[in-house]
């Protein structure tokens, strides 16, 4: 199996989960949708995520991919804006990185990796957001990319592309950890009440 072979098709699947997401939005959670509030912040902070994955990429050959640090803004919007949010951006704005930077065969399986990764950190911190609380759900959401790529990448490069790749996506999670995690609980304690209405 190549990998490439996932190209022609990424963008109809980015697009194909952003109606998706939106008719979401519209039908349950319409109140939100209506107050444009849900729209807004979903497009800003998928957009944010993209720039910030594209802004720094190093190139891994054996895997056709490569490292970035956007996992520090997918970690910081899912505990800022919760798991709905968080998902949507972490996901969509990772895969559009993809794609616009030559990678969309790995967009689908940004979409679902880095998709979970920011509802399990939203979900998490929607709960509780004291400080132990934020770190150990960013390390869960760092420790599930980290093996969402290398289930993935066992399949499609073996063993060997595998491991290579790990050590490159442990720095993005402990890079979104400290930056996402750390940023986000610093913002969410001084401004809560703000931003427990934008909750989506």
């Amino acid at each position: 199996m190549t990998i490439e072979v996932m190209a022609p098709y990424a963008k109809w699947i980015i697009i194909a989960v952003a109606i998706l997401y939106f008719a979401y939005l519209f039908i349950l959670k319409k109140k939100i949708f209506e107050a444009a509030v849900g729209v807004a912040l979903s497009g800003v902070m998928a957009a944010l995520v993209a720039v910030v994955t594209m802004a720094i990429q190093v190139p891994t050959p054996l895997t056709s991919g490569y490292i970035n640090v956007g996992d520090s803004m997918v970690m910081l919007v899912a505990v800022l804006f919760g798991p709905t949010i968080g998902a949507f951006a972490g996901g969509f704005g990772s895969g559009m990185a993809d794609i616009v930077t030559g990678y969309a065969h790995w967009a689908p399986f940004t979409l679902v990796i880095k998709g979970v990764e920011g509802f399990v950190v939203g979900y998490i911190t929607s709960k509780k957001d004291d400080f132990t609380t934020v770190l150990l759900a960013t390390i869960l959401g760092g420790i599930l990319m980290v093996l969402g790529y290398f289930m993935i990448e066992i399949y499609v490069y073996g063993w060997g592309g595998a491991v290579a790749e790990v050590p490159g996506n442990i720095l993005q999670a402990v890079t979104g950890i400290v930056v996402g995690g750390g940023v986000g609980h610093v913002i969410k304690r001084r401004i809560k009440d703000v931003l427990i209405s934008f909750r989506v």
